[in-house]
């Protein structure tokens, strides 16, 4: 998880990505450090009663009923932990973030495995090279690892279908990109 948000600073630093943008995944981030606290505020005998709390909000149908579930979970925890409640208050938006999403998407996006699988592969390749000799290599290695693994996902292996991303777009035409020869 650090190599990730340390790639999200780097690349935000390189004007790639634009500052205070939301990513699906780090929402994702942040409900595993909610239960991480949940796991540090709490005491031993009362964790599994709290990570119970916390993952009926999850099993929500709506975005509204999980942020009404998440409200009744903080305040129930308001008096016992409450710098776990604190926390939940604060990032409540971004951790239930996936919810904006058809539900058919939420699966996918829940999971940050490939995000994780593409981690690992930028730390293989960069174990392989060893010293950069400077930050516009580092940038070439891993745009080059970007851009192979949004083919990927775009041409061999579908995320998410085109169909299900138009009802969600701003754009009138969803398209695979060109492919450059």
């Amino acid at each position: 998880m650090c190599l990730l948000k340390d790639m999200l600073r780097f690349f935000s630093r390189l004007r790639l990505v634009r500052p205070g943008s939301k990513f699906l995944f780090i929402g994702w981030l942040e409900r595993a450090e909610v239960f991480a606290a949940a796991r540090a505020h709490a005491p031993a005998k009362q964790r599994p009663a709290v990570a119970a709390m916390l993952m009926t909000i999850f099993a929500q149908e709506t975005r509204a009923e999980a942020e009404a579930q998440w409200e009744g979970v903080a305040d129930a925890l308001r008096e016992k932990l409450p710098k776990l409640a604190d926390m939940m208050g604060a990032s409540r938006d971004d951790v239930l973030a996936y919810m904006a999403f058809p539900r058919e998407h939420w699966k996918n996006i829940a999971s940050t495995n490939p995000v994780e699988r593409l981690n690992r592969e930028i730390k293989r390749r960069s174990d392989v090279v060893g010293i950069f000799p400077n930050e516009p290599a580092i940038i070439r290695l891993v745009g080059a690892l970007m851009l192979e693994q949004n083919d990927e996902w775009v041409v061999c292996r579908r995320y998410m279908s085109l169909e299900s991303i138009a009802a969600i777009s701003h754009d009138a035409f969803i398209g695979l990109p060109g492919v450059v020869a």
